[in-house]
């Protein structure tokens, strides 16, 4: 210690800081904007990234910054979030353009999916695909996997479980409520059909923004929750179509341009992780980018995670997270942090 102050450590190792690529991204929308009879927005989530609440904020701090347009084109890559976060972005979204328009050459599952219904046109590209949206929950009374983390439990495979149940020949077993609440807490499984009800509203609320006939909603809402055997199922454009979404071919140019742009987002979002030793490491990976000319939000988790042998599970220690914000002004690139709490 000198004067009173903490020297560094200089055996400490270096952390891995992942790439900031605000040029290259930025000649990309430059040159998309060029081609659209409109304005560009990306929402990038990298595998580990999701739809939440937090991005909310950040579109606000992007749309704010960008004032109202008539057309606004929404590139959309994501596995999925919370629904009501998307109702939100949705929201937010129609309050600041007349016409929405959802650019999608890759995966726009799950929470992702319903930011698409917003959309009064979705453009997919031949890689594209949709999911279906009905929830799963992670509750504090689910099950327990392997690593000792709780699992998330969807109502429709509960339906599943229980109909095969019902279908067997040999119904001498009983009641299968028995043998399932043995497995699933039934406030889970209460809280499983709440949530089932809950996307089936916001798909109905999302699709109220531009389609103001009862019946057309009513069955989208009901397809999209309903009808697939699984949660991940590819809904591709012709699936779309006929499910009554508004979905077209994307043009060759456009679609291999925003592959690029997906190319240089994975770059920022790829892997930086530090090894202390075997239970412990500090992550500095990029999630989420929101961008648009001349202005790029992106959500970086900065923070050490230690395993605790006694409980099996890791836990964040010096969480430094949140969201970075990179703006031209004067010629010059400006980076600052936003907090939300």
């Amino acid at each position: 210690m000198t004067n009173g102050k903490a020297q560094p450590d200089e055996n400490a190792p270096v952390l891995n800081q992942p790439p900031v690529l605000w040029d290259r991204t930025q000649k990309l929308i430059k040159q998309i904007d060029g081609m659209l009879d409109g304005d560009l927005i990306t929402y990038w989530n990298n595998p580990h990234g999701s739809v939440c609440s937090n991005d909310v904020m950040g579109f606000y701090q992007m749309l704010e910054r960008t004032g109202p347009k008539k057309k606004l084109y929404i590139f959309l890559k994501s596995n999925g979030g919370n629904g009501q976060a998307s109702l939100r972005i949705v929201s937010l979204l129609r309050r600041y353009c007349e016409e929405l328009v959802a650019l999608i050459p890759l995966e726009c599952a799950s929470a992702a999916t319903m930011i698409a219904l917003g959309a009064d046109k979705i453009i997919m590209g031949p890689m594209a695909y949709l999911t279906a949206v009905d929830t799963s929950i992670t509750h504090k009374l689910s099950p327990i996997d392997r690593d000792n983390n709780r699992v998330s439990v969807s109502l429709d495979a509960l339906n599943r479980v229980i109909k095969l149940w019902r279908d067997e020949k040999d119904s001498h077993t009983g009641n299968p409520y028995q043998s399932l609440f043995q497995h699933i807490h039934p406030l889970v499984i209460g809280d499983a059909d709440r949530s089932n009800s809950l996307s089936v509203k916001l798909s109905r609320d999302i699709l109220s923004f531009h389609i103001e006939d009862e019946a057309a909603i009513e069955k989208i809402s009901h397809a999209l929750n309903s009808w697939y055997p699984s949660h991940s199922y590819p809904i591709i454009i012709r699936e779309a179509q006929a499910v009554g979404l508004n979905a077209v071919e994307m043009d060759s140019k456009i679609h291999d341009l925003l592959l690029d742009l997906n190319e240089v987002y994975s770059e920022m979002g790829q892997t930086a992780i530090t090894d202390f030793d075997t239970t412990k490491y500090h992550n500095n990976e990029i999630l989420n980018i929101i961008e648009t000319s001349n202005l790029q939000l992106y959500y970086q988790v900065d923070k050490d995670w230690q395993y605790n042998t006694t409980e099996r599970i890791w836990k964040g220690l010096n969480d430094h997270s949140g969201w970075r914000k990179l703006e031209l002004e004067k010629g010059k690139v400006k980076t600052t942090r936003f907090h939300i709490s």
